[in-house]
């Protein structure tokens, strides 16, 4: 009877386990960019102290990073029932492919919100709500190759969110004469925070998809993938890709403060 039930448990586990991995998925890429993109599962690799995690995806990889200190600070009322917050945190990094090929990038992640939370007090007895009045997200990264300063790549991205806010979103990578967009792709939310479909971003130049990035969270563990185009040229895909990296460790950053939180 034992083996019996050892035997049901671990049949039981299997298919748990056979539908967790069917469950997975991608995000949903425009045509055009799955049929001429190549597919890379990015990979953490190792992480040092005041360090980026070592990633590598394809023929990219970090050889250099530097993670500077999270800064923030905070103020509230009297009572403590509203609640002001600054962070940032900034870091650098090279990206190099098997040319010899490098991107040097220089990036700062900054969170600004204003809350409302409930305050205990007396036992059992609470005053206040706990709300998010407003929060503003930006992100911007600088990128050159090879140390060429004739032609810097910039990426911007702000987004803002809350009851007081328009709940306004803007990005986009630029060198001053082009423009490609980051499009949000699959980040809508769903009721159960456990089955979250994979979020991510697409690069467009004038509707032509260029590349996108698929990132994980705490909640939904998606794989990091990353989709360059075979069209673009070697340098224009190393520049994506450093675009990419550093989107990704953007959100990296911003699960590691969720958690201190």
């Amino acid at each position: 009877m034992v083996q019996y039930r050892i035997k049901i448990c671990a049949i039981g586990l299997f298919i748990l386990i056979a539908g967790f991995v069917n469950a997975q998925k991608t995000i949903e890429i425009s045509d055009g960019l799955a049929l001429h993109a190549d597919k890379f599962n990015v990979k953490l690799g190792s992480q040092g102290p005041g360090k980026m995690w070592k990633m590598h995806f394809g023929e990219y990889a970090v050889v250099s990073s530097k993670m500077g200190w999270s800064t923030g600070s905070s103020k509230a009322n009297l009572f403590n029932t509203k609640v002001e917050s600054r962070s940032t945190q900034k870091f650098s990094f090279i990206l190099s492919n098997k040319s010899g090929d490098s991107a040097w990038v220089s990036a700062a992640y900054n969170i600004q919100a204003k809350a409302l939370q409930e305050v205990e007090v007396i036992a059992g007895f609470s005053w206040g709500s706990n709300e998010l009045l407003q929060e503003s997200k930006n992100f911007s990264a600088y990128i050159n190759i090879n140390q060429d300063t004739s032609e810097t790549w910039a990426l911007f991205m702000h987004v803002a969110s809350g009851r007081d806010s328009a709940g306004n979103y803007e990005a986009f990578l630029t060198n001053g004469e082009r423009k490609i967009f980051i499009i949000p792709v699959g980040q809508q939310k769903t009721g159960n925070p456990f089955k979250q479909p994979p979020a991510g971003y697409e690069f467009f130049e004038k509707k032509l998809s260029l590349s996108a990035l698929q990132y994980s969270s705490m909640m939904a563990m998606y794989d990091d993938i990353i989709w360059i185009s075979r069209e673009q040229n070697t340098k224009m895909k190393l520049v994506l890709a450093a675009s990419m990296t550093a989107l990704l460790q953007s959100k990296i950053s911003e699960q590691n403060s969720q958690q201190v939180e």
